[in-house]
């Protein structure tokens, strides 16, 4: 039960953190419209994120015998690619194109949540995502029952919620003096983290010690 809560806090935080569309809308709103915008922004987001956690779950579940089998195997395919989606996130530079607006607008935040929730559900490739993050971990709560399933969704909610309060927290801390170098640092830190994720989970796998 432990393990099923730390590797859902840990895949919930990976999922989100990376600066993609929806880390930038909530940046940009938590400048405009204050740290809560931002927070709700993070909050349809996270929502979104746990639907397609779900349905991968469910459908991984539907493979069990064939993920047990080739269990090493997967993990080794499931930390190169995270190591290519490292390396990605950490050469994109997510200010590119990108323009935060001075004035302050009004405050919507159910359109901030309904906005976010859609960009991110528009992204179906978050599966491939969690597929990769599934297999890097061997996560499959499913198996152990409805208890464990709904334990693993709360913990990957939990991982994105401290990732969203994190973020929004820290834009408006900086809000006066905000410097979009360190913005460009932290979506690259994120990208290293995966990296060494990967880099440490192959040997693991390699030599046999569970993660």
């Amino acid at each position: 039960m432990f393990e099923t809560i730390v590797k859902g806090f840990i895949i919930g935080l990976l999922v989100s953190a990376p600066m993609g569309p929806v880390n930038m809308l909530c940046v940009q709103r938590t400048l405009n419209k204050g740290r809560w915008s931002g927070f709700i922004t993070g909050l349809g987001a996270l929502l979104s994120d746990l639907i397609y956690a779900l349905i991968t779950l469910l459908g991984m579940s539907l493979v069990e015998d064939f993920l047990k089998k080739n269990e090493l195997l997967i993990q080794l395919t499931g930390s190169v690619v995270l190591i290519f989606f490292g390396y990605v996130v950490f050469r994109t530079n997510p200010l590119k194109g990108w323009t935060p607006q001075v004035k302050i607008e009004t405050k919507h935040h159910f359109r901030d949540f309904i906005s976010s929730f859609f960009i991110t559900l528009s992204n179906v490739f978050i599966i491939f995502v969690f597929i990769t993050l599934y297999a890097r971990f061997t996560f499959t709560p499913v198996t152990e029952g409805k208890g464990y399933l709904m334990l693993a969704l709360v913990a990957i909610s939990a991982g994105a919620l401290i990732w969203w309060f994190f973020l929004s927290l820290f834009i408006s801390r900086l809000r006066k003096h905000f410097n979009r170098k360190g913005l460009s640092i932290l979506n690259k830190t994120i990208g290293l983290i995966l990296i060494i994720i990967s880099v440490v989970g192959i040997f693991m796998s390699i030599f046999g010690v569970a993660l």
